[in-house]
């Protein structure tokens, strides 16, 4: 059975991809989570891809390649958003072609510093990478809101660390846009059976408000929250927010690396932004087209 490409183009050589060299590949986990099983995959000629393996889908075959397609296409058109290569659609198996970052994702690139002794983040590579999430966000968010097959383009609906991939000059590429909506635990409303994301829940947590900008927004926010205080800052959103005049005053450590008192005023927009993300009610968060013409400023 052939691995089809997302572009349809015939002189791409994933069109000569079958589940025999699928199967031959040297395969290595890189992560689980609800919606499936993420692999590195090395190929015979040495070319490195990662698999995204579902654990099931809730589509038929035809709307799965459409929806797959559709978001191959979108994901073209941002370079903040990880190119979708090709897919398989069996009854066994049922995968999405991507592309390898070596570097890892951002989840790595933080975990290191705190675990293993690894030279921790500049205050520029952090603000560098939260303004191409925001930009990466704001493409997303500007798609109108469902297209021909009633798929909801304009939200992300997974926005955590580990979704946020890392090129080696520090750029970022958003993984996974628009998964959710083709695994079960997540668009299977009527049944009202979705499981919890594998990322702090906003405060509006139900099935209906999941896939929500606001909710997208909400991520955001917490993953500036780890990126600025990180992973205390993420185990009482309200304790940050109790102790947010001590932060700003320097009468609590929070911030996780050292800055310049010239980094300081950028570095506290950050942290209003955070606050301002994470509200527990959704009407309060900024919209992103806010947010970059804060952090603009």
């Amino acid at each position: 059975m052939p691995v089809v490409s997302c572009h349809h183009d015939e002189g791409d050589s994933l069109w000569l991809w079958t589940m025999k060299d699928v199967m031959r590949a040297s395969v290595g986990v890189m992560g689980e989570s609800a919606l499936g099983v993420t692999e590195k995959v090395v190929f015979l000629d040495g070319k490195c891809h990662v698999l995204k393996r579902f654990r099931t889908v809730c589509v038929q075959r035809k709307v799965f390649a459409q929806r797959i397609a559709r978001l191959a296409s979108l994901c073209e058109q941002c370079a903040y958003l990880v190119p979708l290569n090709a897919y398989l659609y069996s009854k066994r198996f049922k995968f999405v072609v991507c592309d390898y970052y070596p570097m890892g994702s951002l989840h790595d690139l933080l975990l290191g510093p705190r675990k293993l002794g690894h030279t921790p983040l500049t205050w520029n590579e952090r603000f560098k990478i939260i303004f191409q999430i925001a930009r990466a966000i704001a493409f997303i968010h500007s798609q109108p809101r469902q297209d021909k097959d009633l798929m909801v383009i304009n939200i992300h609906g997974n926005l955590k660390t580990s979704n946020i991939m890392i090129d080696i000059d520090f750029s970022i590429r958003i993984a996974n846009y628009g998964f959710t909506q083709l695994a079960t635990e997540i668009c299977d409303v009527d049944k009202q059976k979705a499981q919890s994301p594998p990322s702090p829940l906003p405060p509006e947590n139900n099935i209906d408000k999941l896939l929500s900008q606001k909710s997208d927004i909400y991520h955001f926010g917490m993953m500036l929250l780890d990126i600025l205080g990180g992973p205390n800052a993420l185990i009482s959103t309200q304790r940050v927010f109790e102790r947010k005049e001590d932060i700003l005053s320097n009468k609590f450590e929070f911030f996780e690396f050292p800055y310049e008192g010239t980094d300081k005023m950028q570095i506290f927009k950050v942290f209003d932004i955070a606050m301002a993300c994470v509200h527990r009610l959704p009407q309060v968060r900024p919209t992103i087209e806010n947010i970059l013409l804060y952090l603009c400023k």
